[in-house]
């Protein structure tokens, strides 16, 4: 083969890889570092902010057995992608366990983002089978509806009859077309 189209190939393909590998190590980093204490303080500032931001949000609280939030999930990629953040499952307001989710995806991205994702569980059933599992895969284990938009912004809150729904926000505001499928939910230790 000829050496200078060899060259041309292995250039960009170090560079993605490279690329690769120092996104998913910054996200592993982050995810790590945080303390139950960090986590908690974190929670507690994103659910301020999407009450604040989603218009019905204190219903849709009030009516969850439980709340998975995950103040800072954060995505990263260049071809290959991957995100990683850790959230707090609360019931009834307090802290019952701590949680990470992870996911990987192909197909162009480039860049790195950060959200907030909230999971609110709206019956008791939905909650034990996500609890009792070692590794919940969404899209496979269960499901979980995002909240979508109505006309002028307002959530459409049909879709409270689900079990399991979600709530996704960036630095743009509520984000409906985004999807949760393949993300995996593991509990940790703290």
């Amino acid at each position: 083969m000829n050496r200078q189209f060899l060259t041309r190939v292995r250039t960009p393909f170090r560079v993605l890889i490279g690329t690769l590998l120092l996104s998913l190590s910054l996200l592993h980093t982050q995810g790590y570092a945080d303390s139950a204490t960090e986590i908690n303080i974190n929670a507690d500032a994103a659910l301020e902010r999407f009450r604040a931001e989603v218009a019905g949000a204190d219903r849709f609280l009030q009516s969850a057995v439980g709340v998975l939030v995950f103040p800072r999930v954060l995505k990263a990629g260049f071809g290959i992608g991957g995100e990683y953040g850790e959230g707090v499952l609360r019931m009834g307001g307090t802290s019952v366990e701590y949680y990470s989710t992870a996911a990987a995806s192909i197909g162009f991205q480039l860049g790195a983002q950060s959200k907030a994702v909230f999971i609110l569980f709206m019956d008791s059933e939905a909650l034990e089978k996500f609890r009792s599992a070692q590794g919940w895969r969404a899209g496979v284990d269960g499901s979980i509806s995002l909240i979508k938009i109505g006309a002028g912004g307002i959530v459409d809150t049909n879709t409270i009859q689900d079990p399991m729904i979600g709530f996704v926000l960036t630095n743009a505001g509520l984000m409906y077309n985004l999807t949760l499928e393949g993300s995996k939910f593991t509990r940790l230790s703290r």
